[in-house]
Formats: C-alpha cells, structure tokens, sequence
C-alpha cells in the first residue's frame, strides 16, 4: 500500500487515540493544541513516507512523532505548561521526560473519557456527531460537510462553537461520577445512535449508505462496552440494534445503489456472524430492569433479522412497534409500523394509518406509501412516488423511484 492510500486509513484510526491521549494531559480547553499536533504528525508523515517509504510500523512512528512534536511545543511554550496539569513543571527535566502514554489501556481510557467530553449536552446534538466524527472518528471536514449536506464553513464554523463551549463550561474528561452516569451516558447514547443513523439513512447526495458512518458508531458503542462502568444492559442494547441493522447491509443496496425494500432483500446475503452478535449483546442486555427503546428496537431488528416469514413474526415486531411509540413517539417509528401493520392486517388498513401520520415533507413516506398502494390503487402508487421524487435528496434513490415509477407505469 502506497503512502497516499495508508495515511487516511491511519488518520481514521490512531488520529482520535493521540487526540484523547493529549487532551486527557492537556484538557478539552487546549483541545485546538493537540488537534494542531496531531496534524503537523500527519503533514510530517505525508512529506516523509513519500520520500523514504512507509516505515516497517507506521503506528509506531507517529506515536514517536507525536511525543517528540508534544515536547517541542512544550519547550516553546513554558507558559502554557503553568496552565495544565499539576504533575507537569516548566523545567527543561520534566519536559525531557514528559511522555504521552500510547499504551492499549490509556488509549481506552483516554477514549472512553473523550466519548463523555464530547457527547456533552451542553452543544446541541448536531455538534456532538460533528464534533464526534472529527475527534473520536477521524472524519475530515469534507466528509463531515457532505454528511450534512453543508459547506466546510459552516462545518468549521459548529465545530468552532462546539469547542469554545466545552472550553468555557470548562468541560472534564472523564467518566461522570456515578450518580450523574445514567443521564451523561444516555446523552452518549443518543449521540452514537444519531451517528449510526446518518450512516444508515445517509443525506449524502451520491449515497444512502454510509458504513463508514455506522462501523464508527458501533466501534464507540464497543469502547462503552468494554469498561465495568459504562458495560451496561443499555449499551449492549444499542450495539445488538446496531449488529442486526449492519447484518443487512449488502441486500439492503442494490446494484444502482437504491433501497431495496426488505421482502425483496437476498436473505443469503445477510451476515450470520453479525446476527449472531446482535444476539449475544441482545442477551446481554436482558440482565437489567429497566427498558429503554434501544431494547424494543434492537428487539424489532432481531426479529427482521430471521429469515423464516410468518404471520406471528410480523405479529411481534406489531406489538413491539407499538410498545415503543408509547415509550417515545416518533413519526418515523409510527410509519415503519405501518409496514408491519400491512403484514398482519393487510394494505388498506395499513394505509388508513399511514394517511394520519405528519410526514408530509418526507421522500421515505412517500416512498413506504407507494408500496402500500402498489396492487390496490396504481393511480395512487404513481401519485406517491411522483411526490417522492419531488422530495428526495440523494442522485441514487432519485434514480431508484425513476425505476419504480417506470415500473409502476408499464
């Protein structure tokens, strides 16, 4: 592999460990001083690899790289030592010895405290995936502008907001105390959650799926996963919901890169190991009392995931949908039941329901109620996807309610 295609594998994976390594030293206040480092390590890696080759353990090098740009900055700025941690004095000695601890264990930790720093309600939600996609993903400002269908400005702009917030609230990295761990781990939560989503539904205009988005999203939920304190039946729900979801990846794409609905999907296809996955965490997450939608959800995904069909499936993914509109209603949640709902009681009363639900400015409403109308009603069907087309966002679904509405018309 050449220098210009192993540097932005690298960036995703090792740019966010020596980030929360160096902010965890430093504090989320100096956040934009280890960004800076951690940058000029990548820039340094780019001009050097190209002219001497990769070295034999790239990781290494840059953990190398970085200490040595770390004790530069601090030998320039004694200054800047005075104002961080106690244990580091503005004495050349110290700065010498001064090491950022790259081992597995720090890494983790270091990770797991930034996961909380990041995913702080105090920055709006659409910050926090930002603000998670560049720190704790490695995601570059282009791609974090092309997931939200947005400019590198105005990126650069809610990234810069998010920061000097967590800079003036002065925000600590590290694991909430226990009686705030609850309420700061469901914010993390929902966070990772909204990440898997824009991945799974993405807005991008020549994508709908990102894995790259979901796979980063399911790595965060796994650094949860792995700490006594955060390894909680909450969390293992959500990452269960999130293996059944990605088990179905490749049949939920077609060819032209559109959604195929879910009984048109190859079930040969589905991944085994993924499920068998999504089954372990679901067990997992059956040993605490309280329930929470990531449960019933990730107990609707399990139940997508058998690839028998019958009536009492469809019967129990109903009743679970039902259940979770009661915990929290959403439009969404409402219009995916309507599919069940056609399962177990037929098209027409499925489309009673879905008439009521307030979508009206959706593609994918349009787009689930085409389906419903399809054999009943073709002038409605084409009216739907018509209404789709209108609304839709991204050139390959276009492209996909074009073949359906041929379709349709024939």
């Amino acid at each position: 592999m050449k220098e210009h295609e192993l540097i932005p594998k690298l960036f995703k994976t090792e740019y966010s460990k020596i980030i929360a390594v160096l902010c965890k030293s430093f504090g989320i206040i100096h956040i934009e001083v280890a960004e800076d480092i951690v940058n000029d390590t990548f820039l340094l890696a780019s001009e050097t690899w190209g002219l001497k080759g990769i070295p034999d353990n790239p990781s290494a090098w840059l953990y190398s790289v970085a200490k040595n740009r770390t004790i530069d900055f601090l030998r320039r700025n004694k200054n800047f030592i005075q104002n961080i941690a106690t244990e580091i004095r503005a004495t050349n000695e110290v700065v010498e010895e001064f090491d950022i601890d790259l081992s597995d264990e720090n890494i983790k930790d270091s990770e797991l405290q930034m996961i909380f720093a990041v995913c702080n309600p105090v920055i709006s939600s659409e910050a926090q995936i930002g603000l998670a996609l560049r720190v704790l993903c490695g995601f570059g400002i282009d791609e974090i502008a092309e997931a939200f269908l947005t400019t590198k400005e105005t990126i650069n702009k809610r990234l810069f907001r998010a920061k000097n917030t967590l800079r003036s609230k002065n925000i600590s990295i590290a694991i909430p105390k226990e009686s705030e761990l609850d309420d700061r781990l469901e914010s993390v939560l929902l966070t990772i959650y909204l990440l898997f989503n824009e991945g799974y539904y993405s807005s991008t205009k020549n994508q709908i799926l990102r894995k790259d988005l979901c796979f980063e999203a399911m790595r965060l939920c796994y650094v949860l996963s792995q700490n006594k304190q955060t390894n909680l039946p909450i969390v293992n729900a959500l990452m269960a919901l999130m293996c059944f979801h990605s088990s179905r990846f490749d049949s939920r794409i077609n060819e032209s890169g559109g959604y195929v609905l879910y009984e048109n999907q190859k079930r040969e296809t589905w991944d085994a190991d993924l499920i068998e996955k999504g089954n372990y965490y679901l067990r997992l997450s059956a040993k605490g009392k309280y329930l929470s939608k990531f449960h019933i959800e990730a107990g609707i995904a399990s139940l997508h995931a058998v690839k028998s069909e019958s009536e009492n499936k469809w019967l129990q993914i109903l009743q679970l949908y039902n259940r979770l509109l009661q915990i929290e209603y959403s439009p969404i949640v409402a219009l995916n039941r309507t599919y069940a709902l056609a399962k177990v009681k037929g098209e027409k009363t499925a489309i009673k329901e879905a008439l009521k639900i307030n979508l009206k400015d959706h593609p994918l409403y349009y787009s689930l109620l085409a389906e419903l109308y399809k054999g009943i009603d073709k002038e409605k069907e084409v009216e739907s996807l018509n209404k789709a087309l209108e609304l839709v966002k991204t050139d390959v679904e276009a492209k996909n309610l074009k073949a359906r509405l041929k379709k349709a018309l024939s």
